[in-house]
């Protein structure tokens, strides 16, 4: 039976960041993946249209990350290890059906004056929200960097009481609930600035009118400006890398390794046992990058936890679903209006008629509709790095945010015959037809251009990677009792639990979504801790 210091279930984002760490401190750590290959959601595939086009299946930028903690402590070896970004002044754009559009670039003066086009003083404003919130950015992304419930959680506290006093902390906590549709509508007054802000609540896992939506839409904004839409250049480099730190160190990392149970001993995780009967043991920690379902109805036994936590867990609520559609294309696209040069040179641009628009998709999927003009998250990595295809081809990366997990409802536009609301192949390809017609009304040549098309249904995500349950590729929804200090949910929040030795991580945990490695990374430093005493120690006079 091999022994390891850390056996971690999954190799996503999170859980090889926890990998890397671990090995560079000396821990002997073994992934064991359950699918053909690492990465988790990070997805490369070459030649995936046709031969020399290569595509980022499911994810594919990664702002989070290069601005996270765990980049600023591992890129230097990620990039000795091969890891490059490519990146642009022109991250993301919002292209609506009268052939306008608005930008969102990485200069507060390009910003600024950006704005002002569309109403006079919306520059001003948008001066003042960046720097009102870099006034504060260490406690805003605190929040979102931290292990909220613990003695760091309460210290951020304390932080914020000390700077910005009872009042002040009452009216922090107060804007960061409000919702996207509240924070727009009384800080900008064109509407064409509401739509370019609105679609990035999407990216999040939330929709306009949910609470928290407002404080993520200026996160995002600020983190834009500041570091645009970074993307690997030939793809999946980020996962080789992080793999890199953990073989060098020593690690194992291992594929087709599904994990079946959590093996708990004494009210501790001690191993974990594999679907074909092996087990592999870990002598300090064992680390879950799975979804609460998962975990708790899957790999662990009902006698491993309380009743009420595993009641809770099987409570879990997933949120809307997603299509990806990959376009592989004869020559760059040519948007229609004014702004179609920039457009084609922006890394993503949203297509919507605006912040109504994304509001009423949202509705319409959460009430098990196929939404009549959902919004299009049109990704151009080639505008970015350029190796993904042929000389003079394109590729466009698409992302739908707002679809039921089954249409069960029907079609708000009364178009397409949803069987019984599940997922077949004629209802995939006929959605996808609705949303590439709709594209091509805003870029005149994508029919003629287009040369192939892949379409993954939410059915067709949750095959790919089992924590993207029925096509959430937020891995649970996002709601406010699913958010920040109650993630997962509130009878086991946060990393550690109720099983000695056993930490959860992942998307479903905080700080969330997306590729910021923030559980990982929180989780790999609360494994490395030295003891208390040795810190006291270290805190002495005379010490360093």
């Amino acid at each position: 039976m091999a022994t390891f210091d850390a056996v971690l279930v999954g190799s996503g984002i999170n859980t090889l960041t926890a990998a890397a760490l671990l090995a560079r401190e000396g821990w002997g750590v073994c992934v064991l993946e359950r699918s053909d290959r690492l990465g988790g959601a990070i997805r490369t595939e070459a030649d995936y249209t046709l031969p020399g086009f290569t595509h980022e299946v499911l994810s594919s930028w990664h702002p989070l990350f290069t601005g996270s903690a765990a980049y600023a402590e591992l890129g230097d070896e990620l990039h000795r290890r091969g890891l490059e970004y490519a990146n642009t002044e022109l991250p993301t754009a919002t292209a609506f059906p009268d052939g306008g559009a608005i930008f969102l670039r990485t200069s507060l003066e390009a910003n600024v004056a950006e704005l002002d086009r569309f109403a006079a003083g919306d520059g001003a404003a948008w001066q003042r929200q960046f720097e009102q919130f870099m006034a504060n950015a260490d406690l805003a992304f605190g929040v979102l960097g931290t292990e909220l419930w613990s003695a760091a959680g309460l210290g951020l506290g304390q932080r914020l009481l000390r700077r910005l006093g009872r009042h002040g902390l009452l009216d922090f906590a107060g804007h960061a609930l409000s919702t996207c549709r509240d924070w727009t509508t009384s800080t900008f007054r064109a509407r064409e600035a509401h739509g370019l802000l609105a679609p990035w609540v999407l990216h999040t896992g939330l929709g306009p009118e949910t609470a928290v939506s407002g404080f993520m839409t200026q996160v995002i904004a600020c983190a834009v400006q500041l570091g645009g839409m970074p993307v690997p250049v030939g793809g999946v480099r980020l996962v080789e890398a992080l793999a890199g730190i953990v073989r060098d160190a020593g690690g194992e990392l291992r594929v087709d390794a599904e994990v079946e149970r959590v093996v708990v001993s004494g009210g501790r995780a001690v191993g974990v046992v594999l679907a074909g009967g092996e087990t592999v043991a870990a002598s300090r920690a064992v680390v879950a990058g799975v979804t609460p379902t998962q975990l708790y109805g899957a790999l662990l036994r009902e006698s491993d936890v309380r009743a009420d936590i595993h009641a809770a867990a099987a409570r879990f609520r997933y949120g809307r679903a997603a299509m990806q559609i990959h376009l592989a294309l004869d020559e760059p696209p040519r948007w229609k209006g004014p702004e179609g040069e920039r457009l084609a040179r922006t890394a993503i641009v949203h297509v919507t008629p605006g912040l109504d628009g994304v509001s009423r998709a949202v509705n319409e999927a959460e009430r098990g509709l196929l939404p009549a003009e959902a919004t299009i998250v049109a990704g151009q990595p080639c505008a970015v790095d350029p190796s993904r295809a042929p000389d003079g081809k394109w590729i466009v990366w698409i992302q739908l945010q707002e679809l039921p997990a089954g249409p069960v409802r029907g079609d708000a536009a009364g178009e397409l015959d949803v069987g019984d609301g599940t997922w077949t192949e004629e209802l995939r390809e006929s959605y996808a037809d609705r949303i590439v017609a709709r594209l091509g009304e805003s870029l005149e040549n994508l029919a003629s251009a287009t040369l192939a098309r892949k379409v993954l249904s939410p059915v067709d995500l949750e095959t790919l990677d089992c924590n993207l349950v029925a096509g959430d590729i937020y891995a649970g929804s996002c709601a406010l009792d699913q958010n920040l200090l109650w993630r997962p949910f509130a009878a086991a929040p946060g990393h550690r639990t109720t099983v000695e030795g056993l930490w959860h991580v992942g998307a479903s945990t905080h700080p969330g979504p997306g590729l910021g490695a923030g559980s990982g990374y929180l989780v790999a430093k609360e494994l490395t801790r030295p003891p208390l005493p040795r810190r006291l120690f270290a805190k002495l006079p005379g010490r360093s």
